[in-house]
């Protein structure tokens, strides 16, 4: 069976609408162990919804997982987020092309801030990877280019850089 890729719309639309059960405990605390979290989509691009909805005003966490190699076309974002690393090596890159020889590799742990309305591209560099994203809602995701909106896999970005 042919595996397609999702296209970016398609992948941030169900991104808004993925919700996870947690459990929820007395006066509003909210906890999730690793084993809770449950990521939607395909082995290419899936998503958690953590805490909020990106899709409505207020405060939002989300994990996306990219699989190896996976990595979105460039775009932007109506609103900040901020990334932090939780799995693997994260490729990211800023412009309206991808170019992948100035792609900054970053590992475990790593913090990345997104600015409203820039430019960039992103995803795993040659292993599976998981990201956790915090911002503000509404947010919107707008390619680029409308018509390259599917995820790509890098050519040359290897860990070890």
């Amino acid at each position: 069976m042919k595996r397609t890729k999702p296209s970016l719309v398609a992948a941030l639309a169900f991104f808004s609408s993925v919700c996870l059960s947690m459990a929820a405990g007395s006066n509003g605390f909210i906890r999730t162990s690793p084993e809770q979290v449950e990521f939607k989509g395909t082995p290419v691009f899936s998503q958690a919804v953590l805490y909020g909805d990106p899709s409505k005003p207020g405060m939002y966490v989300v994990r996306v997982k990219f699989g190896k190699g996976v990595h979105t076309n460039p775009h932007t974002h109506s609103q900040d987020r901020f990334v932090t690393v939780i799995k693997g090596l994260w490729c990211m890159g800023v412009g309206d092309k991808v170019d992948e020889k100035s792609v900054i590799p970053m590992k475990v742990g790593s913090f990345a801030a997104h600015p409203a309305g820039a430019s960039h591209y992103d995803g795993a560099c040659d292993e599976e990877t998981i990201v956790q994203i915090t911002g503000m809602g509404p947010v919107d995701t707008v390619p680029v280019d409308p018509k390259s909106e599917r995820t790509d896999t890098w050519k040359t970005v290897k860990s070890g850089y």
